[in-house]
C-alpha cells in the first residue's frame, strides 16, 4: 500500500479524533457524555461549575445547596435545583457528584454517594473524624465506585512538570524537596474557626505535593510555627506561620514554608534537587514582561488570587475525573492520597502541639 495513502489515512484518523491533554499523556476522548449533580455551591462548587460549562460531553442535571433559591435555574440554566443532597443521590440519570461542601460533611456525604453507585469528585480534605473517614473508604471499595480527591495542584503544568523531569532521570537521586506556600492575605476569622488548622486546611495541598513531587513517602515530620500576623488566629487556637520539616523514609529530606500573609501577592514556588540537577517552578505572574530603566528592572509580582493561580488546573482535574469514569485510565488522586496527605496533617499539628520529631501514621 502506498505510503502517501497509509499517512492520508493516518492524519485522516488523527484529524477526525477528539484528543485531551491529560497527565501521563495524550488520551483519546470518549464521546460518551457523563450526566453529573454538584453538591453544595460555595465558591469551589461555582469555580467547578464555569470549569464544567467548558468541558465537551458533560451535563449538569442538578445542583444541590441548603441556600438554593427559585431564581438558581434561570442563575445556573441546569434542569433541578434542590436543597437536599438525596434527591441528586436518588436520580438514576446522574452518574456522578461533584461533593464540594463543608469538610465535616465530606464522610457522609461520600457514603451516601457510594452506596447510590455514584462516581465521586470531592474537594479536600476528605473529612476530619478518622473514623468517618475510614468508613467512607469502606463504602467506595465496597461500592466499587471512582473517586478523586480535589487536589488541583497535582494538575498544575508547572509542577507537573518537574514531576517529568524525576521520572525520566534528569534529577538523579532525589535529595531536597523545598515548597513555599504563602497566602496574600488571611482567611476571615470565621473561616479560621471552622477550616481545622492551617495544616488542614492550608498546608494539606503542600503535603500532597511533597508525596506527588517526590513519588517518595514521608517518615517524619518537626514543626516550628507561631502567630506572627494576627493576634486573633492565635486566639482561636492556630498559628499563621509555619516552617515544616519532611524526612523521607527513602532518606531525602524536604522543607515546607507557610505564611498567611504574603504582602506581594499569592507565593507558590517549588523545587526537587538531586544529584544529576534541579527542576524549579516559579510563581506565575500577569504577565513575563519586564522594564528597565537606569535605576531598577521590574517586573510584575506574582498572582494575587489563587483562583487566577491555578484555574486551568481546576478545569484539568476535573477532566482527569472525567477520563478515569469513562475508563481512560486510572483515577489520578485517589481516597488513599487524599487520608495520606491528612496523615501528615496529623502529625504536624502534633509536632506543632509537642515539639518533638513526629512520625507519620499509616491509613
Amino acid at each position: 500500500m502506498p505510503f502517501l495513502y497509509i499517512f492520508s489515512q493516518a492524519f485522516a484518523q488523527l484529524k477526525n479524533a477528539s484528543y485531551h491533554n491529560m497527565k501521563g499523556g495524550i488520551h483519546m476522548s470518549n464521546d460518551k457524555k457523563i450526566t453529573i449533580g454538584i453538591i453544595g455551591m460555595g465558591r469551589i462548587g461555582n469555580v467547578h461549575f464555569k470549569n464544567l460549562k467548558q468541558i465537551d460531553n458533560v451535563k449538569i442535571e442538578s445542583i444541590c445547596d441548603i441556600l438554593a433559591k427559585d431564581d438558581w435555574v434561570e442563575k445556573y440554566s441546569v434542569k433541578k435545583i434542590v436543597k437536599d443532597y438525596h434527591e441528586v443521590l436518588d436520580d438514576s440519570d446522574i452518574q456522578a457528584v461533584l461533593i464540594c461542601t463543608p469538610t465535616d460533611l465530606h464522610p457522609q456525604m461520600t457514603i451516601d454517594a457510594a452506596k447510590a453507585g455514584k462516581d465521586i469528585f470531592c474537594e479536600k480534605p476528605v473529612g476530619f473524624d478518622n473514623a468517618e473517614i475510614l468508613k467512607a473508604l469502606d463504602a467506595v471499595k465496597k461500592a466499587g465506585v471512582k473517586f478523586e480527591v480535589g487536589f488541583n495542584r497535582r494538575f498544575d503544568k508547572n509542577f507537573d512538570r518537574i514531576v517529568d523531569y524525576r521520572k525520566n532521570g534528569s534529577l538523579g537521586n532525589e535529595q531536597i524537596l523545598k515548597i513555599t506556600s504563602r497566602d496574600p492575605e488571611p482567611p476571615s476569622m470565621d473561616y479560621v474557626r471552622h477550616s481545622g488548622g492551617i495544616f488542614m486546611d492550608m498546608t494539606i495541598h503542600d503535603f500532597d505535593m511533597a508525596r506527588f513531587i517526590t513519588g517518595e513517602e514521608v517518615d517524619r515530620v518537626f514543626v516550628t510555627g507561631n502567630v506572627m500576623i494576627n493576634d486573633e488566629i492565635g486566639k482561636a487556637g492556630d498559628i499563621d506561620t509555619a516552617i515544616i520539616t519532611l524526612m523521607f523514609k527513602n532518606g531525602m529530606m524536604g522543607v515546607i514554608d507557610n505564611s498567611r500573609q504574603a504582602v506581594y501577592g499569592y507565593d507558590q514556588r517549588i523545587e526537587l534537587f538531586g544529584s544529576k540537577g534541579m527542576a524549579h517552578a516559579d510563581n506565575v505572574t500577569d504577565s513575563t514582561t519586564t522594564y528597565s530603566s537606569k535605576d531598577n528592572v521590574a517586573g510584575d509580582k506574582p498572582m494575587f488570587f489563587f483562583l487566577q493561580r491555578y484555574m486551568d488546573a481546576y478545569k484539568r482535574e476535573l477532566e482527569s475525573f472525567f477520563g478515569a469514569v469513562r475508563g481512560e485510565h486510572e483515577v489520578q488522586c485517589t481516597f488513599e492520597d487524599g487520608i495520606r496527605a491528612i496523615r501528615l496533617a496529623q502529625a504536624a499539628k502534633k509536632s506543632l502541639d509537642t515539639g518533638a520529631v513526629v512520625s507519620v501514621q499509616d491509613i
